[in-house]
């Protein structure tokens, strides 16, 4: 069975999601802005998702993780949730 781990950070507006990005293309740490910034219960963990396979995540989110290269950061992504930074960190 395909599966993906991957990390992310959750906002509720496209301009904050794009602001994180810029940041971490910077420099900052995914994990720190993960941390402070995330309202998922993820960013305790600097946003680590574990590991998942195909449709466990919702559709938006799937077809990123699933299709974009790995070690790429990529969004903003519109999902029901808000706006997300992911990033694929293995794929097997």
């Amino acid at each position: 069975m395909a599966y993906a781990t991957a990390r992310h950070i959750l906002v509720e507006s496209e301009d904050e999601c794009n602001a994180l990005k810029v940041e971490i293309e910077d420099g900052t740490p995914f994990e720190e802005i993960a941390q402070t910034k995330s309202q998922c219960p993820s960013g305790a963990q600097g946003g680590d998702l574990g590991q998942f396979g195909p449709g466990q995540m919702v559709p938006e989110f799937d077809k990123v993780v699933f299709s974009g290269d790995v070690g790429v950061l990529y969004g903003p992504v519109q999902t029901q949730f808000g706006y997300h930074l992911l990033e694929v960190t293995s794929r097997g």
